[in-house]
């Protein structure tokens, strides 16, 4: 392509400007939430290097793929995936992988909000001393009474979604940009604060063995799975937030550098989690593997036995809810690009239209934790229902379909015209990854999550 087109919404004004906003997508509940209970029921150290492995093998390809799609169309992904297909000589219904990205953010973004709110709900509650002292059966109740307070969890969900419109509306530079700037140097200077305090006040040396010192007897192979997935997952590949990005990422910017410095930075944020959890974890006697309720349940018992536990705890919740924010501003922009592309709306209107409908989507799966318990789709409530149809099953499908498109649609000459690699051979690694090995890892996970491969835990 002999001119590069430009973006209607703007540039970073910066690679590093793209690398904090991408890894800001990147990080978010599923580092600092999911990662450290996952890694706690699955065994630890082997669990954290075969995690490692499939970053490298199915994250960063697939990555790679979906920026340079965004930043070669410089569009919304619907857009953007209508005009490739056609330059490349193909069908324009590959549209439809751009708008099931969409989807998939709209989606996670409307039940995202409500445990956002919880993050934000236990701010004021640890930092106010709530815990100090209670039992478990204290903390337990404290959890169970949050969720089963619609007004509550309303007031909380209404206060995350208005935070997330106001950074989006004002736009690239002058709101996701200048709100990365900020809140990502501030997530790590927490993360290391924490992790300090566990290495001075905890027994961090039992955290160290456990997340590092790999014990291959204790890794099954739905253990290796659920790495597969997550590694995938953790990355925001597959719902349109990273295309988007992409498609204001600079064009002298090497897409492939940039690639792995965010792949690593998120990989980063998950183990200095683990290493600012588990040494608190042991130094307590309580339970690695204590699943969902590690962060909300388990955490709290921690901070309220603990030294200084109630500022401690105040600043953990504070970056959880950090996380969560600078992954939602990247949830409903690839809607808000659209709208503002095909329906000729301000960028204000745009946000306050995609915001409205995500945060009345929402109620679905804030009631359904009270008052609409009952209410089952298939066998679950309205928020597993749509974390398990995005996570198992939009996601890996919309990765599986980005590889394909990029290794199999787009021509070689653009592909390598758009990534610029300096290397043919890293070039031609890249290419046989995501042709090849890439897809046939999807589908493994893919398959495991719906349940056609069956595994023990043993």
């Amino acid at each position: 392509m002999t001119e590069r087109r430009q973006s209607i919404h703007g540039e970073w004004s910066s690679r590093l400007a793209f690398i904090l906003a991408a890894t800001g997508s990147a990080v978010g509940l599923g580092n600092i939430w999911k990662f450290p209970y996952i890694t706690g029921e699955y065994g630890g150290g082997a669990f954290v290097l075969v995690y490692l492995a499939c970053i490298a093998v199915i994250g960063i390809p697939i990555m790679m793929a979906e920026v340079m799609i965004g930043r070669r169309g410089r569009q919304s992904p619907v857009n953007t995936m209508r005009t490739l297909a056609t330059e490349e000589g193909h069908n324009p219904l590959w549209q439809y992988l751009g708008w099931a990205g969409v989807l998939s953010g709209f989606l996670i973004l409307s039940f995202y909000s409500v445990v956002a709110g919880w993050a934000m709900a236990y701010v004021p509650r640890v930092a106010s001393g709530m815990f100090t002292g209670t039992s478990p059966e204290k903390v337990a109740s404290i959890f169970g009474d949050l969720i089963g307070d619609p007004e509550r969890l309303l007031a909380w969900h209404t206060l995350f979604m208005g935070l997330t419109m106001i950074v989006v509306s004002r736009g690239v530079r002058s709101g996701l940009e200048q709100a990365v700037r900020i809140l990502m140097p501030a997530l790590f200077l927490l993360l290391v604060i924490l992790v300090g305090y566990s290495l001075s006040a905890a027994d961090f040396a039992s955290g160290v063995r456990f997340l590092f010192a790999p014990d291959f007897s204790k890794l099954s192979w739905e253990g290796v799975l659920v790495a597969m997935g997550h590694a995938f997952f953790t990355l925001s590949l597959g719902m349109g937030a990273i295309m988007v990005y992409g498609s204001y990422l600079p064009s002298h910017a090497s897409i492939a550098k940039t690639t792995i410095i965010i792949a690593g930075a998120d990989t980063l944020v998950a183990l200095l989690a683990g290493l600012a959890i588990f040494p608190l974890v042991f130094s307590h006697g309580l339970t690695p593997g204590a699943g969902p309720g590690l962060i909300f349940q388990t955490l709290p018992i921690a901070f309220g036995q603990m030294w200084g536990g109630a500022f401690f705890g105040f600043l953990f919740f504070i970056l959880l809810s950090f996380a969560a924010w600078t992954s939602a501003i990247s949830l409903i922009e690839p809607i808000v690009a659209w709208l503002v592309e095909n329906r000729g709306l301000s960028r204000i209107k745009a946000t306050v239209w995609a915001g409205g409908i995500t945060w009345a989507l929402g109620l679905g799966s804030l009631l359904s934790l009270n008052l609409w318990q009952d209410f089952k789709i298939i066998k679950w409530g309205i928020l597993d229902f749509v974390d398990k149809l995005t996570t198992n099953v939009m996601l890996p499908l919309g990765g599986l379909a980005i590889a394909i498109f990029a290794a199999w649609i787009m021509s070689r000459e653009s592909t390598e015209d758009e990534l610029a690699i300096e290397n043919p051979l890293f070039y031609q690694l890249w290419r046989f990854f995501v042709r090849y090995i890439t897809p046939v890892a999807v589908v493994v996970v893919f398959l495991n999550a719906i349940g056609v491969i069956q595994v023990g835990k043993g």
